[in-house]
């Protein structure tokens, strides 16, 4: 399996730390509003990286963390007039309740930062004392000088990081490039008691203590969006060799950027969407399907005309099911065609290939096309057509599909062709009533011709879509 690592700019084979298990971070919200379709992206696209080491036979501990003591969570609250953690707690919920719409699977553990808040004050203690941090006037700096490897994850160096990240003049600072480990507390803010006076963390800080808690010292994978290589990532990997001299991380892996209509989201230009606004829209798998349907490193444009070409090829994979009763006959499927078999087999091999070369999405999602259309295909016979269904069900749900396929074969026939179809069967029952056979008869056989089957029992008419063969 190759990996394409942040930190050496090229894809390295992927090797565990342990033998078939691997951790994995992936950096959570900071929860003062909903998360917008950016975040989405990272979020979907590392839920299936943990999905495909499980497939792979791996046991995946998958930590991701919650960002709830942040300046923003207590903006968000001056802006409501209420205090900070009712700010959490509240767009706490409804991350998890967007996260499970979007089919997401809930981390291993999700530590909140105001959970390890006697870790993280252990943790800058631990630098101060090592000579790495240093307090002034109640605020505790990370001293960046006193580390010669910073900047080797952005590979960046020192003024361009500083350019990169509109660095304030803070006249505190040694050095322009040291970041905040803890922010002394100003009136009317959450605070904490610590060695340096009352106060709070810095963000930086709340990541790298809540990964190594329940991923050890370094761990296989950490996770996240490009825009938190600098300062965030690079900040964390400084305090992680710092303290222990050990790397945080084997392997970083970061998603790119998602535009609106070829434009950054921004909410001043009116083209920022929450994923609660998408979601209204648009059902999981096909916003599931559109981050996918691109590799994970390119940047991808959001427009409706792409989602409604997502939504379309879900419909093409739950039409074909619908077309050969899956659901009915997903218990008795064994291929008759000799090579069948062998076929599938291929196809798995091809899928597996398309993940291991970097988590190639794409090209997986286009081996999941080929098998639908052999699904489709009535020149084959309905078994080997089922059993290649089977196949697609099985590897699209590697990626997330399918979570709820009988759920939705069952509504697979919009509201209103159901209600069409009733119409119908009303007029005809009016007409046998009314010894009307021609019409009755020209009825059952035109809705025969649309592959409806109508069969007349002593517990009235009843339907069903017609068997292929």
């Amino acid at each position: 399996m190759l990996i394409y690592n942040t930190q050496t700019r090229k894809k390295e084979v992927f090797e565990p730390i342990t033998p078939r298990k691997v951790g994995i971070y992936t950096c959570g919200p900071t929860v003062y509003n909903y998360f917008h379709i950016g975040n989405a992206r990272a979020f979907l696209f590392f839920d299936v990286v943990r999905r495909y080491f499980e497939y792979r036979g791996y046991e995946v501990t998958y930590v991701q963390n919650i960002t709830d003591i942040d300046d923003k969570i207590i903006a968000q609250a001056i802006e409501e007039n209420t205090v900070f953690s009712s700010i959490a707690a509240k767009y706490t919920r409804a991350y998890l309740e967007d996260t499970a719409a979007l089919g997401i699977k809930p981390p291993t553990y999700q530590p909140k930062a105001t959970e390890v808040m006697d870790e993280i004050i252990g943790f800058i203690a631990a630098l101060e004392n090592k000579g790495y941090a240093y307090e002034v006037e109640g605020d505790v700096y990370f001293a960046t000088e006193n580390l010669p490897s910073y900047g080797c994850l952005s590979g960046k160096k020192t003024e361009e990081q500083l350019a990169g990240a509109r660095v304030t003049e803070n006249p505190n600072k040694r050095n322009p490039a040291d970041f905040t480990l803890w922010k002394k507390s100003k009136p009317g803010e959450p605070v904490w008691d610590s060695p340096w006076g009352k106060g709070r963390p810095g963000w930086h800080t709340e990541c790298v203590v809540m990964s190594r808690k329940f991923l050890g010292e370094t761990f296989d994978l950490h996770c996240g969006g490009i825009d938190l290589i600098f300062p965030h990532h690079e900040n964390e990997l400084a305090q992680a060799i710092a303290y222990s001299g050990k790397p945080l991380a084997h392997y970083w892996m970061h998603n790119g950027f998602l535009n609106v209509d070829g434009e950054k989201m921004s909410k001043s230009l009116k083209n920022f969407f929450t994923a609660r606004d998408i979601l209204s829209e648009y059902d999981a798998e096909t916003i599931r399907f559109f981050f996918l349907s691109k590799h994970y490193r390119s940047p991808i444009d959001f427009s409706r005309e792409l989602m409604e070409e997502a939504q379309r090829a879900i419909t093409n994979f739950y039409n074909a099911l619908a077309e050969i009763n899956f659901a009915e006959n997903k218990d008795n499927i064994s291929p008759t065609v000799c090579g069948t078999a062998e076929e599938l087999q291929n196809f798995q091999q091809d899928f597996i290939a398309a993940m291991d070369d970097d988590f190639n999405t794409a090209k997986a999602i286009s081996i999941l096309f080929e098998l639908n259309r052999k699904v489709k295909n009535t020149s084959f016979p309905k078994t080997d057509r089922l059993a290649s269904a089977q196949k697609m069900v099985e590897l699209g749900s590697v990626l997330g599909f399918f979570q709820n396929w009988e759920t939705k074969l069952n509504k697979s026939l919009p509201d209103l062709s159901k209600a069409l179809i009733e119409l119908l069967l009303t007029y005809r029952k009016e007409a046998r009533n009314n010894k009307q056979w021609n019409v009755s008869d020209k009825i059952r056989n035109d809705l025969a011709n649309l592959g409806i089957d109508i069969k007349d029992t002593p517990n009235g008419v009843k339907w069903s879509l017609k068997e292929t063969k």
